[in-house]
């Protein structure tokens, strides 16, 4: 089927010219255009974008210097901060491949990435390191940085008790000496951006083994590129080192959502996110944003940022703005900088979108991507106009989009019937890491088969209708119904379970759990309950564990997770 560009917004180019460099010349791109303007904010410290990219390059020279060389695995282990990504800029002049870790992770998940990866490398955090110098003993990790956030702040301003600097472990590296030890002459790696790895981001999914999905340079310059120009117009242009925009004629900055040079992002998403690295980290570097970036989520302290920052870009999970709106401040917060608000990972309510398209003169645009996309393929056009409620919007720039029947994929349905999402683009992933077979499942004659159902309109919109792969979304984060039913089932007294979804509109799928006992088996829901919990990460805990006699199941065995479903919307919590 031919793509539908009936709909397609004006002053955007329908294929854009990727240059052919590595991630962190978008970094030197911002540095050249913009040297002094700030390209963090953060707590009390304030870092221009020449200042980041002299940092990273130093921070690069610390690495090489140390044995780490092109191909290699690091591994942060962060929240988002000024040393997140100086660090990440910096692995990656290094010729190093980024190895995104969330900070919530249990032992057990460190563990497996950390050795699965072979990572050699690792950057954590002085207060959440407790954890995973655990596991680092037994994996291949040969040397660990450790950073402190009391390094960001003033002393009189830092909360003291929170952020006060741990000493470094012994055998560990001060962050701080990476940075200031050793001069800004990173070493001169030749990359050949189409082959070479920047990021291995390890997601999930019904196999229940975490896949490190293999993303290249140009993987994630084109999609950082198909947002910018998405949101911004115009196609690019790249010359002297820097990424420049060309405009159809009578186009002009501000008839688009976002400019150059000019905006202020308000920073929550994870960076150790797919959407976060790419989306609330580079795309916004490339454009010239300023970033005010939060460790973590407060919705009074994220209010009151807007006016002191003059912010006007915002984004994340519907279960971002949920406690914003509800927030006493929200009312009497002035709105009326903000020039545009992006949405993904869940369907915005629709009480939600009026509450805020009231409150916020600027454009809402709900998005689509999975990790295996690098971050994105799919977006609402960037005004009020071409905004359609329950829709992720259009296929972007250099982008197709097949809906294929979900049993076998080899036929594509009509406009309007439901099928499987497959992608074709620049952004689509390589691979998952030494899964060869997993891989040849999900790339098939250059189409990535998503597990995602869909459907199109007539107008080439698309909605998401289902998650096949039973993915649940609990506040932004992606848990996994597998993962959890491994930690489950390695009870002694159990025979398998079965984790769905409970929908909440403010939170997301709260994850429930039906559990099967072994013939003769005794056990209360609430020792399992907190069995289970204790091995699991803080986002990734179930709610209610429910005993039964057994779960339903096909013909085949295949368990019922709708039937499932069904039940858990019934249960109080």
């Amino acid at each position: 089927m031919e793509k539908n560009f009936k709909c397609w917004p004006e002053g955007v180019f329908k294929n854009l010219t990727y240059p052919e460099v590595p991630i962190q010349q978008i970094l030197r791109s911002a540095a050249l255009q913009w040297p002094w303007r700030n390209a963090i904010i953060f707590g009390g410290m304030e870092i221009t974008f020449q200042e980041l990219d002299t940092l990273s390059d130093r921070f690069a020279t610390a690495l090489a210097s140390m044995g780490v060389k092109k191909g290699d695995r690091v591994g942060i282990h962060l929240p988002n901060c000024p040393q997140f990504a100086i660090a990440y800029y910096g692995l990656l002049k290094a010729g190093a491949v980024f190895v995104p870790m969330s900070p919530l992770l249990a032992e057990r998940e460190i563990d497996f990435e950390l050795n699965d990866a072979d990572v050699e490398t690792f950057i954590g955090l002085d207060m959440l390191f407790a954890v995973p110098q655990q596991v680092i003993p037994n994996s291949p990790v040969k040397r660990t940085i450790i950073v402190s956030l009391a390094d960001c702040y003033p002393p009189l301003s830092a909360p003291v008790k929170m952020l006060q600097k741990q000493p470094v472990p012994e055998g560990t590296i001060d962050f701080v000496s990476m940075v200031t030890d050793y001069p800004a002459e990173p070493p001169q790696v030749e990359f050949n951006v189409k082959e070479d790895l920047a990021h291995i981001a390890y997601t999930g999914g019904t196999t229940g083994t975490p896949k490190g999905v293999m993303v290249t340079h140009y993987n994630g310059v084109a999609n950082c590129c198909q947002f910018a120009y998405w949101f911004g117009g115009g196609d690019i242009v790249f010359e002297d080192g820097m990424f420049k925009v060309k405009r159809m004629e009578g186009d002009r900055d501000e008839d688009h959502a976002v400019g150059q040079g000019k905006e202020i992002s308000l920073i929550v998403v994870p960076w150790f996110h797919a959407m976060g690295a790419i989306g609330y980290l580079s795309m916004q570097l490339l454009g010239g944003n300023t970033l005010v970036v939060f460790p973590r989520f407060d919705p009074t302290e994220y209010l009151q940022a807007i006016p002191k920052y003059r912010a006007t870009v915002f984004g994340g999970a519907p279960q971002l703005f949920i406690p914003l709106v509800e927030n006493p401040l929200f009312q009497d917060t002035d709105l009326s900088g903000i020039r545009m608000v992006a949405s993904g990972a869940a369907p915005i309510p629709h009480h939600l979108l009026e509450t805020l398209t009231d409150k916020i003169p600027g454009v809402i645009c709900e998005a689509y991507g999975l990790s295996e996309c690098t971050m994105g393929c799919c977006a609402n056009p960037p005004s009020r106009e071409g905004f359609r409620l329950g829709s992720v919007g259009l296929p972007i720039q250099d982008t197709e989009i097949r809906i294929m029947e979900a049993e076998e994929g080899k036929e594509e349905v009509p406009v309007g019937e439901i099928g499987e999402i497959c992608i074709k683009g620049p952004q689509v992933m390589q691979g998952y890491w030494n899964k060869p077979e997993e891989t040849a499942q999900v790339l098939r004659g250059g189409w990535l088969y998503t597990g995602d159902i869909g459907r199109f309109d007539e107008d080439g919109y698309l909605y998401i209708v289902d998650r096949k792969k039973d993915m649940l979304i609990y506040k932004g984060y992606n848990v996994y119904p597998r993962d959890l039913e491994d930690v489950i089932n390695e009870h002694p007294m159990v025979a398998q379970s079965a984790v769905v979804g409970k929908y909440d509109e403010s939170k997301g799928d709260i994850p429930i759990a039906f559990v099967e006992l072994v013939p003769g088996g005794s056990i209360s829901e609430e020792e399992l309950l907190e069995y289970a919990n204790g091995r699991l990460a803080a986002y990734k805990k179930i709610r209610v564990v429910k005993i039964v006699e057994a779960l339903p199941a096909s013909g085949a065995g295949k368990i019922l997770r709708r039937e499932l479903r069904d039940q858990a919307q019934d249960f109080e919590l």
